[in-house]
């Protein structure tokens, strides 16, 4: 299978994981949607926890920049 989706493809996929996260939460639309927002908030924090440091790594020193 290609790692490439067709549109069809990834509206099936999205529709799936809707199906899922509103089954997950008893069928409450409202839980599901509140579910997804704590989740989203969560992987953001983690996104600027790792850029920080990353960034702090890179002024130290401790990583070097590839030159291929």
């Amino acid at each position: 299978m290609s790692s490439v989706l067709k549109p069809n493809d990834q509206d099936d996929d999205l529709e799936a994981a809707v199906d899922q996260a509103i089954t997950v939460c008893g069928g409450d639309m409202r839980a599901a949607i509140r579910a997804l927002i704590v989740a989203n908030n969560f992987l953001e924090s983690e996104i600027s926890e790792l850029s920080k440091a990353v960034s702090h790594a890179y002024t130290r020193g401790r990583f070097r920049s590839y030159v291929g």
